[in-house]
């Protein structure tokens, strides 16, 4: 059964309910012969009070509560491993069953602490500087899985029921690609901004997507998130290398569905995050910042420069800081308001484009490009040894 759907009293497996949405706790409780206002309840023990045992629900009868542990169960995934960065970030490796693992960082910042969660086991996109494209794809994550990132990042805090949020933002960047899980994500980021659950502000909780066009459309019907795009080229030539899906939709109608996307929500002060990683010799000279400048010209937007961090199935080098400055001045001097973001948890793996936790992958992606790398590394010896 999908998340998605109702569920219905009397099924052998359990629900569940952690990953159901208000209106879905609602129809489940009414499936059980209670009142659709008991949906709330659960939304508060479960996500303001971090509690996955019916028995401390205090304000609901014994009879029910009976009822609940005898058809349905709060349970997140679990936690594996927690990695402490010597900067502060903090993240965690969480099994999904099946030998899967996805990972989860936590990134303090002052008074504000946010968090990149994962969609999928794995990605369905290559795009060629990232990590998480590389190890291939094993399913999408089911809402309780997603929004079970934020209630354990929570936990390991014993931050429920704190005075100060421990997440203050949440930015689906992580492993996957938001758009192509769609009602498991759409499920989740409204747990994330629903006033019973984690209260999050529409403009803290950020969808980065690498451009599935389609579902933008989709998305502007269900949705208030803030919207990311993650562009890395200021052209289609160079996008389709780096980005592939940039074959099937082009930069032109994906700036055209962010457009449409934006046009439909309620703040007309909205604008689209555009995330731009900086590749040295490959996409970050003056030239490709003029042309990305004439690219966005009008288009509502502000640009978030991301020096490439390294992993060891990439020949991509992370662009001098030279380089990165003289991007970033093109860009202010034409009005865009630029940043650069700072790289953090890069000692433990967890900055920007390294995540990649443990995919059993069915697309045998992962095995082709070590092969190639293999390969390419013993034509490297060869041409050594010949000299």
């Amino acid at each position: 059964m999908s998340e998605s759907a109702s569920p219905v009293y009397g099924q052998s497996q359990p629900v569940n309910l952690l990953g159901m949405t208000r209106a879905q706790l609602a129809d489940f409780m009414v499936s059980l012969g209670e009142k659709p206002f008991r949906a709330q309840q659960l939304l508060k023990w479960i996500h303001h009070r971090g509690v996955d045992d019916f028995e401390q629900m205090t304000d609901m009868g014994k009879a029910l509560r009976a009822k609940l542990k005898d058809v349905a169960e709060i349970r997140p995934p679990e936690i594996l491993k927690q990695l402490d960065s010597k900067d502060g970030t903090r993240k965690w490796a969480i099994g999904v069953g099946g030998g899967n693992v996805v990972e989860t960082v936590l990134i303090p910042d002052g008074d504000r602490a946010t968090l990149c969660v994962s969609s999928q086991v794995g990605c369905s996109l290559d795009c060629s500087f990232c990590s998480t494209g590389k190890q291939g794809f094993q399913r999408d994550l089911t809402a309780a899985e997603i929004i079970g990132q934020v209630w354990q990042a929570i936990k390991s805090y014993d931050g429920f029921g704190a005075k100060k949020r421990i997440v203050t933002n949440v930015v689906m960047m992580g492993m996957g690609e938001p758009l192509l899980n769609f009602d498991n994500v759409v499920a989740a980021t409204d747990l994330m901004m629903d006033d019973f659950g984690y209260g999050l502000s529409k403009r803290r909780v950020t969808l980065s997507t690498s451009g599935v066009v389609p579902k933008l459309y989709e998305l502007a019907k269900v949705s208030q998130v803030s919207l990311a795009v993650s562009l890395h080229a200021p052209n289609d030539a160079l996008r389709n290398e780096l980005v592939p899906i940039n074959k099937r939709y082009p930069i032109a109608e994906l700036l055209e569905a962010c457009r449409h996307y934006i046009s439909c929500q309620p703040d007309i002060h909205r604008v689209v995050t555009v995330e731009y990683t900086l590749i040295a010799g490959v996409n970050d000279q003056p030239e490709h910042a003029h042309e990305l400048a004439t690219l966005l010209k009008d288009f509502p937007c502000k640009i978030n420069l991301i020096p490439f961090n390294p992993f060891s199935l990439s020949d991509y080098e992370r662009p001098s800081k030279n380089a990165t400055r003289r991007f970033w001045e093109i860009l202010t001097q034409a009005d865009f308001v630029t940043t650069v973001r700072t790289t953090r948890g890069d000692d433990i793996d967890a900055a920007c484009g390294q995540l990649a936790g443990l995919v059993v992958d069915r697309t045998r992606r992962a095995a082709r490009h070590l092969s190639r790398r293999e390969n390419s590394e013993a034509q490297i010896i060869n041409v050594v040894n010949k000299l």
